[in-house]
């Protein structure tokens, strides 16, 4: 997945910008991004703060271990079963 020229808190702070009243048209231009981009990233982090973005990182981090974890489990679980149900 291609990383974003924006980081978290760029984002918030361009809708920020929006939110006080800013056109769309002159955010797009001023940061060098498409119209599709910002209605994105406002559909996305509309109305979050900087630590609320923060702690829906960490949790996706997370999210992404534990899912990590029940895949290796259920390849063991699968390489034993199968082990059991040979005929030797």
């Amino acid at each position: 997945m291609k990383k974003s020229r924006y980081s978290g808190e760029k984002i918030v702070q361009i809708l920020r910008e929006a939110e006080a009243g800013a056109s769309t048209k002159d955010l797009c231009r001023k940061y060098g991004m498409s119209d599709p981009t910002f209605y994105i990233w406002r559909q996305k982090y509309g109305g979050m703060t900087v630590a609320e973005l923060r702690r829906l990182r960490s949790l996706e981090e997370e999210n992404q271990k534990l899912k990590k974890i029940v895949a290796d489990q259920a390849l063991e679980i699968h390489a034993i079963q199968d082990l059991l149900t040979k005929k030797f």
